[in-house]
């Protein structure tokens, strides 16, 4: 049955001790007598993560009250710290909503939020007068951007990129709806002050938040269903050899009729030093001087044509 605020106004100001009666509370981890002697408020019950949020937050009041009067480790301390946890999950909720749309599953940002929410009410002290949901809050919300920023990005980059790839963000959205069209950099230099090479360097540490996987399918309408992998290109290094050859044409042209007889022995006819000296009527080693010397000039020259 479903609990009417009445009902739990009339628990919260309900006197409190030993003599509340003892009533399992199906739905809450760890019900029983002992548990709601301590937060006889929470009788009837069913499920506190279904509680209405004007009355989650004045039951929450009440409770961190209470957990501030328990024993850390105990029991009591421990129903009371997990009820308070479900009744403000709502509240993680609500910073993943906050914080727009993302990649990340909502299970894992609501695990991470959990982790926010837990340290809130540890640190929260009901002695200052402050709303639990003010400082809980941007303790949530810290602890899912901690997350965004540490665990989020395929590659590593510097926190002051992570920062600015936010900023550009921020600052395309405006921009857009502005000028009706995609800004470009010397636009978006100029709506967050900075240099356009500060901007250029953003844009390219974007890049890095994800990753596509080679295994990806095709993109929807294309003939071909094959991955990622299979349908890219893969560099042609004979066409390095291609430009070699066009740049040392001229320079081989050049050489005397010798040099160029003895490159053509070598690597044309793959002939020895030995049997090339045989042809010419030179020694081998005679041969190999005047190799070694044609290649090193063809080096040189090569390189400073480059």
């Amino acid at each position: 049955m479903a609990t009417t605020s009445d009902e739990l106004l009339h628990r919260v100001t309900a006197p409190t001790g030993n003599e509340a009666p003892a009533v399992d509370v199906p739905g809450v981890a760890g019900s029983g007598a002992r548990e709601l002697a301590v937060a006889p408020e929470l009788a009837g019950i069913e499920d506190p993560r279904k509680v209405a949020p004007a009355d989650a937050r004045e039951l929450t009041r009440v409770l961190l009250a209470r957990l501030a009067t328990l024993e850390e480790g105990t029991r009591e301390y421990s129903y009371v710290r997990g009820t308070l946890i479900e009744l403000n999950l709502s509240l993680v909720r609500f910073a993943i909503r906050r914080l727009g749309n993302r990649q990340e599953p909502d299970e894992d940002l609501i695990q991470v939020g959990s982790v926010g929410l837990i340290k809130a009410i540890d640190r929260f002290d009901p002695d200052y007068g402050a709303e639990f949901t003010t400082f809980a809050l941007p303790t949530i919300l810290g602890e899912i951007r901690r997350h965004f920023r540490d665990t989020t990005w395929a590659v590593h980059v510097p926190r002051r990129m992570q920062e600015l790839r936010i900023d550009l963000a921020k600052a395309r959205d405006v921009l857009v709806q502005r000028l009706g069209r995609a800004p470009t950099v010397r636009e978006l230099s100029e709506h967050l002050d900075l240099a356009e090479e500060e901007v250029i360097e953003g844009l390219a540490a974007a890049n890095g938040h994800t990753a596509g996987s080679l295994d990806s399918p095709a993109i929807e309408g294309e003939e071909e269903a094959s991955p990622l992998a299979q349908r890219l290109g893969l560099e042609d290094t004979r066409f390095a050899t291609i430009e070699n050859l066009v740049v040392l044409k001229p320079l081989i042209a050049a050489l005397p009729e010798r040099d160029r007889l003895i490159l053509s022995m070598r690597f044309g006819e793959e002939l020895t030093q030995s049997q090339i000296g045989a042809r010419l009527g030179l020694s081998q080693m005679h041969v190999s001087r005047l190799l070694s010397r044609t290649l090193r000039k063809l080096r040189e020259d090569l390189t400073t044509t480059a």
